[in-house]
């Protein structure tokens, strides 16, 4: 990727004043969208990889071409690293690195979120790593935080980490755990440790400040 990335521009210079009421609705109503067959066959790639070895979850989330996933999986060598993106032309482009402790799953996030919950398996660590920000206002439901799957995120548990480019979307994040009875911080990431994904390394190079959010879901 060329490091001529423009930041993110919106409207939106603050958390969105929606956004603790649409929490508070979400955790209120469990999610209930049946899970597609695609999902189901994905999973069963994951389940099998658990039951063949006791080892540790990560979940690297929207994991795009699944760079995040092998460079995760080379920092936790005893973990299972699981990348999990719909997009099939984007994990298409995954170079393959690390070494045999990951796994990429085309598949929709939240739906397995849902199944690792109904099995009673939970992720150690979930990384969430510059996901779509949608900087538009009216896009509030789309962003992670503000979307109707939150509450399975904080169910799975596990120490969770999140990053963008664009500070609001990491503040929000943070409000929103933190309207969930969740600790954690965010804070701006250093520039010292090498990047995680391709995203990150990109508006690294065109000069964006970096933001992350750390903290536990503590599942119930």
């Amino acid at each position: 990727m060329q490091a001529n990335s423009r930041p993110v521009s919106s409207s939106q210079l603050w958390t969105h004043p929606k956004l603790p009421a649409l929490v508070h609705r979400h955790l209120a109503q469990p999610w209930r969208k049946p899970v597609a067959d695609f999902n189901r066959a994905a999973f069963a790639e994951l389940e099998a990889a658990l039951q063949s070895r006791s080892r540790p979850l990560l979940l690297d989330s929207f994991c795009g071409t699944g760079q995040s996933t092998a460079t995760l999986a080379q920092q936790y060598p005893q973990h299972l690293v699981v990348g999990i993106d719909k997009s099939a032309q984007r994990l298409q482009r995954h170079v393959a690195g690390g070494g045999g402790n990951y796994l990429l799953l085309r598949a929709e996030c939240e739906a397995i979120w849902q199944l690792l919950l109904e099995r009673r398996w939970r992720p150690e660590r979930h990384y969430l790593l510059y996901p779509n920000p949608w900087p538009k206002p009216g896009h509030l439901q789309r962003r992670i935080h503000g979307h109707a799957s939150f509450p399975l995120l904080l169910q799975l548990g596990g120490r969770v980490e999140l990053r963008s480019n664009w500070q609001v979307y990491v503040e929000e994040f943070g409000l929103a755990m933190h309207l969930a009875g969740r600790r954690g911080q965010v804070e701006r990431i250093p520039g010292e440790p090498p990047p995680l994904t391709l995203f990150e390394d990109k508006y690294r190079k065109s000069g964006h400040a970096l933001w992350r959010y750390q903290g536990r879901a503590q599942g119930v």
